[in-house]
């Protein structure tokens, strides 16, 4: 199962991945950058679920709930059908 822990390091490779600063993210979300800061350590050991779906989103993320044991998501399976086929 995933913990705050694990959120919050999977929050700071996501705004590392989308090359953006505390300070850019911040200002794409309309949060305060001390607010990514503490999110992405924990400070306060605690972490607002509508501020963290701001940052993903600021970030060109979403934040998606799958079953455990589950790698993809319907969305997954039906963007994998839609693709043309590659041994055409």
């Amino acid at each position: 199962m995933t913990n705050l822990a694990d959120v919050s390091d999977m929050l700071k490779a996501v705004r590392r991945e989308s090359h953006r600063s505390q300070e850019e993210l911040a200002l794409r979300a309309g949060v305060a950058r001390t607010t990514v800061a503490r999110m992405e350590t924990l400070a306060k050991n605690d972490m607002s679920v509508s501020v963290l779906v701001r940052l993903l989103e600021a970030a060109g993320y979403d934040l998606k709930f799958v079953a455990h044991g589950h790698g993809r998501t319907l969305e997954d399976i039906l963007a994998e059908q839609r693709m043309p086929d590659a041994d055409s």
